[in-house]
């Protein structure tokens, strides 16, 4: 924490429970992998701060924080205290310098955001906090403090000005293209900088079962008991699982334009490094510093990032990854494969023994879809 002296007044009132705290945490600890290349090579760019500083003459965000500061409450110890403190303790816990300003806006869409180039400011809105239990929050609080500590918020504010400039200047063709390739390009960053922050999340409230409270909240509002997590997740096995290539191109197409992994992916993926030894290790006390950022090799990162996308490419079962996959393993009959892949291949046989064509080297032959019911790490 900073040096002001008012660490210990700022974290009077932590909860009772005791949680793990790491002291000089790097963000990336917890960045996934493609989130993570992504930032390292931004970071170490020549004038990279230059840029953005003369491009925050054109953002609007003082106009925002005047907006937040004119329109919405600010969390404090007179105002929504009980935030407040899971605010502090989030920020002790990430050791994360200098505690963000935060603001309950009034909207009862359950939403939270990290925005901001010179300094984040937090919001989240009143449909989220009447949503949500105190532990489900905590996580939500801790997915935001790890969107600050990444910087994440500079990136978010390009997007959602960027978001807005596409609309004044969809008239102009080019123009339009033009933003709209930036647009997608950073949505497609920033739906992998949403599953970093959500394990940002769980190493906050060190809960997953309220993480994934919250999350199936999110997708299916305040009826827990109607609601099971298991099913839940089993939901996102179907969904990778599911269908054939036809319906692999809508998924990209259902994807395409959001700025966050649909709610059920998020709970699988983050379910699923929280059993990594990753996640362990960083429990343990074992992580990257702060301090070694500045060692941190781009190529290193891109090999990491390119690694994890062959692993998940390799263990997704979606129609067209695996097409994909097997292609790229040596598998023949291209025009074979995808002829049955639109007419209704799945990557089983009816009777469940496998492809069409049989296994891929790469894969041994499973009773079908989805075989043992939960992701593997």
């Amino acid at each position: 924490m900073s040096d002001d002296g008012h660490e210990h007044e700022a974290h009077e009132h932590v909860p009772s429970r005791q949680r793990r705290r790491f002291p000089g945490i790097s963000s990336r600890a917890y960045e996934h992998p493609a989130d993570r290349s992504a930032l390292v090579a931004l970071r170490k760019l020549t004038g990279f701060d230059t840029v953005f500083k003369a491009l925050s003459g054109l953002l609007p965000e003082r106009s925002l924080r005047l907006l937040f500061l004119s329109d919405s409450v600010r969390v404090s110890d007179q105002q929504f205290a009980h935030l407040n403190d899971m605010l502090r303790d989030a920020c002790y816990i990430l050791d994360l310098e200098k505690v963000p300003p935060m603001y309950v806006n009034q909207d009862p869409q359950p939403n939270a955001m990290c925005i901001g180039l010179d300094e984040p400011i937090i919001v989240v809105t009143t449909g989220l906090v009447e949503l949500l239990d105190e532990e489900e929050m905590r996580a939500v609080v801790g997915h935001e403090v790890g969107h600050a500590l990444s910087g994440h918020s500079v990136y978010r504010t390009i997007l959602l000005f960027l978001t807005s400039l596409a609309l004044r200047v969809a008239w102009i063709p080019l123009g339009n293209l033009a933003i709209m390739a930036i647009i997608t390009a950073l949505r497609e960053w920033f739906r992998k900088s949403e599953l970093s922050a959500d394990r940002a999340g769980l190493l906050v409230g060190q809960d997953l079962q309220a993480s994934m409270r919250g999350l199936m909240k999110i997708a299916g509002g305040n009826h827990l008991h109607e609601m099971n997590v298991d099913a839940f997740l089993a939901q996102a096995e179907e969904y990778e699982a599911g269908g054939d290539l036809r319906d692999s191109v809508l998924k990209i197409l259902n994807v395409m334009p959001r700025s966050h992994p649909f709610t059920t992916v998020r709970a699988a993926e983050l379910k699923k490094w929280a059993a990594s030894r990753d996640h362990q290790r960083i429990m343990d006390g074992h992580y990257p510093r702060r301090d070694e950022d500045k060692d941190t090799s781009v190529a290193d990162s891109f090999r990491e990032s390119a690694a994890s996308y062959a692993t998940n490419m390799k263990n997704s079962k979606d129609p067209l990854m695996k097409l994909v996959s097997d292609l790229a393993g040596g598998a023949g009959d291209l025009g074979g494969r995808v002829r049955r892949g639109f007419g209704g291949f799945t990557g089983s046989s009816p009777a469940g023994g496998g492809s069409p064509d049989g296994p891929s080297k790469d894969e041994p032959p499973r009773e079908g879809p989805g075989a043992n019911g939960s992701a593997t790490d």
